[in-house]
């Protein structure tokens, strides 16, 4: 069991937290409490057009209702774009990120006379137009290069070292694949091909908000995550992450992506399909429901006793 193990739930305050969030929560406090480890909240606030005021503070508050508490003051994503455009400046420097004019008719429109038109509800998957330059155009966002070898290295130092070679050999080591293999603790092994199925994605957006995929990277590096538990609708983000890890030279943490709570439309519970504010008045009820989508049956009627015994019950089935 690791002794550095540090954990975070990492909402995004666009409203307060529903059924569904809470299962993220719990799963991931009783994970560092069942490694004897740290747990953080992060409020992702980079989006700030979508933020609702105030709604950072109901969530915090409907967290510490349910017996979880961070133990450290939350971090804000709105406060951190120094990092980030840190973290850009090095990627751009070393050659693995660029300017892109592109808007989205445009990806459109290439894709089309490239014979790879997008499907209804498949990824709209960056061609490269930019990557030789904008021809005049003005850049509206900046984009990661994904055809260019990232691997990880031992350490950060070698991670450097490797990757100012691969800026100066970089027309040579163009259209490569880009496949990521993973290990989710609940999924399984993964793989994606983030070069072929999404492309080249967005860093900085068109608005000069920082994306989300870099920010998440960025923080959890800056904050020495060694474990994520999240929701199964963010894994298909994790191959995009470790390789802006890679390229960053930072670790890669562990992954473990929770079932879902399920709206009436069968799809993941949202503002969008119903979900309701969390009920905080009656605790334990809002937590056995979070636990029976985590497989757990928590008998104990105290606050402080229900949440002993759900961190015993996760530890026999994820504590490895």
């Amino acid at each position: 069991m690791p002794a550095t193990y540090v954990g975070r739930f990492a909402p995004s305050p666009t409203g307060p937290l529903h059924a569904g969030s809470l299962v993220a929560a719990l799963a991931s406090w009783l994970d560092a409490r069942a490694h004897g480890g740290r747990w953080l909240v992060r409020i992702e606030d980079v989006d700030l057009p979508r933020c609702v005021p105030g709604a950072d503070r109901l969530i915090l508050q409907q967290l510490a209702a349910c017996g979880l508490v961070p133990d450290e003051s939350p971090l804000y994503q709105s406060q951190r774009s120094v990092l980030y455009q840190q973290a850009l400046d090095a990627l751009v420097t070393r050659g693995l990120a660029y300017p892109c004019a592109c808007t989205r008719r445009d990806i459109e429109l290439e894709l089309e006379r490239l014979g790879r038109p997008k499907t209804r509800h498949g990824e709209l998957v960056y061609p490269g137009t930019c990557r030789g330059g904008l021809h005049g155009q003005a850049a509206r966002a900046w984009r990661l290069r994904t055809d260019l070898t990232t691997d990880s290295a031992s350490n950060q130092a070698q991670a450097q070292e490797k990757l100012w070679s691969i800026a100066i050999n970089s027309i040579a080591q163009r259209s490569r694949s880009q496949r990521i293999d993973w290990y989710d603790r609940r999924l399984g092994t993964q793989t994606q091909d983030v070069a072929a199925e999404l492309g080249d994605f967005v860093l900085q957006r068109a608005d000069g908000l920082f994306a989300y995929q870099l920010a998440v990277v960025v923080d959890d590096g800056a904050q020495g995550i060694t474990h994520i538990v999240r929701g199964a609708d963010l894994a298909d983000n994790t191959a995009r992450q470790i390789l802006l890890q890679r390229a960053l030279g930072l670790p890669t943490p562990a992954y473990l992506h929770t079932p879902l709570v399920l709206g009436p439309n069968g799809e993941k519970l949202s503002k969008q399909n119903g979900a309701q504010a969390l009920n905080t008045h009656e605790p334990l009820a809002a937590l056995n429901a979070a636990a029976a989508v985590l497989g757990l049956q928590v008998t104990a009627t105290v606050l402080e006793d229900w949440l002993a015994a759900a961190t015993t019950q996760w530890a026999a089935l994820w504590q490895r």
